[in-house]
């Protein structure tokens, strides 16, 4: 194994495991100093103790990169790969559904508050056997996610055209998951929306909103042509503190999703799992679509689906409402039909 290689493992599965951002970089970061170096240059690096000198590498890193060298599996590996099994233990219900699926509609990169950069997604995606993700970067009012102004967008869409060339026949379709500001509307130019080939609409701020202000915000924007998806609708947070759900009247919004066509996201990150089952069970009675995604912003996340799947089995989801069970060129038809 090229030291390289266990280095970007060791960070996938710390993804995975959700474990701290600063954490993951380590690896990534080392991973990176080494990426394109041969074993034979590495080796000698080690022989004359520089390892260190390069950008990004550490004691763990190093001891990492060692016993690569050396050609055994790096022992804090071994640790991961033991005591961190892939997502899916207790999941298996969800198996059939997550084998319909051919594609990831919420996925971030590091254009906005992502980890890693659009190409490293996308190949992780592939590899996962993918067909296609959507990438939905945040919009300009998210400043804290590094929000896309319309200028850097335009920029986006015309380094995924290059990408696109280069994974064929893998395709990354043109997204954004745009802010729904607080009358209704959306953050970023219609013009550039119309671009796209998939838009997710979500709430990100005044989540406390009471619901007779929540509701028509959000009736608004599921109302609109041109979003395509509702994501992460209650915004809640089930891990550490937490954070409650936004209070909505529910009948009416997913009503306005069934009438307008706009699918109800369900987000498997495990800190969300939004919607809670009992609202899904009214999306679902609603006659809405479903998009199930992991709003992954780390290759190691693209792995979360399962989660949401196991979701969708509890609820009966039908199959053939969940829109990324539908090959790229048709999910394209139908977000801008």
């Amino acid at each position: 194994m090229h030291p390289a290689e266990a280095l970007e493992r060791i960070g996938h599965l710390l993804e995975r495991g959700r474990e701290p951002t600063y954490r993951v970089r380590a690896f990534r970061g080392a991973a990176a100093a080494i990426e394109g170096m041969s074993v034979e240059h590495i080796q000698q690096l080690a022989d004359q103790n520089r390892l260190r000198d390069l950008p990004g590498v550490g004691p763990k890193t190093e001891r990492v990169i060692r016993e690569a060298l050396a050609g055994q599996k790096p022992a804090y590996l071994r640790e991961l790969l033991e005591n961190a099994p892939a997502p899916g233990e207790g999941l298996e219900k969800g198996d059939p559904i997550r084998a319909a699926l051919k594609g990831d509609c919420h996925t971030h990169s590091d254009w906005s508050d992502g980890g890693s950069p659009i190409d490293v997604m996308a190949r992780t995606a592939r590899d996962l056997g993918h067909e296609y993700i959507v990438l939905t970067d945040h919009s300009p009012r998210l400043k804290v996610a590094s929000g896309l102004s319309p200028e850097r967008l335009r920029e986006q869409l015309a380094v995924v055209d290059e990408l696109n060339k280069k994974l064929a026949p893998f395709r990354i379709l043109k997204g954004i998951e745009v802010d729904i500001l607080d009358d209704g509307s959306l953050d970023q130019e219609p013009e550039l929306l119309d671009q796209l080939d998939v838009v997710v609409a979500s709430v990100h701020s005044k989540l406390r909103m009471e619901a007779t202000e929540m509701t028509p915000r959000m009736v608004k924007a599921v109302s609109n042509p041109r979003v395509n998806i509702l994501g992460h609708c209650t915004g809640r947070i089930v891990v550490g503190r937490g954070r409650p759900e936004s209070q909505f009247d529910a009948d009416a919004v997913f009503a306005a999703c069934a009438e307008h066509d706009t699918a109800v996201e369900i987000n498997s990150r495990p800190e969300r799992l939004d919607p809670p089952h009992r609202l899904l069970r009214k999306a679902i009675d609603a006659g809405c679509n479903i998009s199930i995604d992991t709003d992954a912003h780390a290759p190691g996340q693209l792995e979360w689906l399962v989660y949401g799947c196991a979701r969708a089995a509890d609820c009966d989801v039908p199959v053939e409402t969940i829109v990324n069970t539908w090959a790229a060129d048709e999910l394209v038809a139908w977000a801008k039909s």
